[in-house]
């Protein structure tokens, strides 16, 4: 495993999986999909191992999907979609296995928590966020539709109204906001964030594991069930979006620093 993009460590009964690209804010592109699905499994097979923390180094946790990677090989549509399709169904591919593994998985969120990243968070089953974390659906500011479960996992937590609102508006949120949203567990201080997770991860490591890997399996059958079927259509829509003008647009008004002036084509 690339040390330089996935940090794997194992303390008691605690496996920490770190990403580890602070230059990106830890963008989730293919080599770090790769790289944190080889943690997940080595952490889902180790029996030594109860609980799984999932952080980003730097002080971010993760900016969402690479943007270098979608346009590495330039602006044309077709090549632009296709790499897109193997990026969506990449971080849909970590969100299912985010899920299926059945042990407690905790999400250490600071600074930025953006995109994909914001989507992995919510799919882990505790979210633990420092009052500096900044939380953003940023896929409409370039012209896309989230992925790695966005929509389906938003309307799951804070119902069809407020999810809306989230994805089509794509406003910046805070930890306080989060919290007041139920979307994440406790906010703290950043001075705390490690004490914190590290005592969550330590309750849960000593409560009886058959009993919580029963419980994970019985939410994903009550709240999860249509997660498979919701990443299926993100491939979909996300290679359609990712033909359009107002994707071009997008991109290459983030590239150049200025705002973008969509035509709805």
């Amino acid at each position: 495993m690339s040390q330089s993009l996935v940090d794997y460590q194992v303390e008691g009964h605690i496996a920490t999986i770190t990403f580890n690209d602070p230059k990106s804010l830890n963008a989730f592109g293919t080599p770090m999909k790769n790289n944190v699905l080889t943690a997940l499994d080595k952490a889902a097979v180790d029996e030594q191992v109860r609980v799984i923390i999932l952080q980003g180094t730097g002080g971010n946790f993760s900016s969402g999907g690479d943007i270098k990677e979608m346009l590495s090989e330039g602006l044309d549509k077709d090549i632009v979609s296709n790499k897109l399709k193997g990026m969506v169904e990449g971080a849909g591919e970590v969100s299912l296995k985010l899920r299926h593994i059945h042990k407690p998985i905790i999400a250490k969120l600071e600074g930025a928590v953006a995109g994909a990243g914001m989507n992995l968070a919510l799919t882990c089953d505790f979210r633990i966020a420092a009052d500096n974390a900044k939380f953003v659906q940023a896929f409409v500011n370039i012209g896309l539709v989230p992925d790695a479960g966005g929509i389906y996992l938003l309307n799951q937590l804070v119902g069809a109204a407020k999810a809306t609102e989230l994805v089509m508006l794509g406003d910046k949120l805070k930890a306080e906001d989060m919290a007041r949203l139920n979307l994440v567990n406790n906010v703290v201080s950043i001075d705390e964030l490690e004490t914190t997770v590290q005592a969550l991860a330590l309750r849960l490591s000593q409560l009886p594991g058959k009993a919580l890997a029963t419980m994970k399996k019985s939410f994903n059958v009550h709240a999860f069930a249509g997660l498979s079927d919701a990443l299926d259509m993100e491939v979909e829509q996300q290679t359609v979006m990712a033909k359009t003008d107002d994707f071009i647009e997008g991109v290459s008004a983030f590239i150049e620093k200025r705002k973008p002036v969509y035509q709805g084509k």
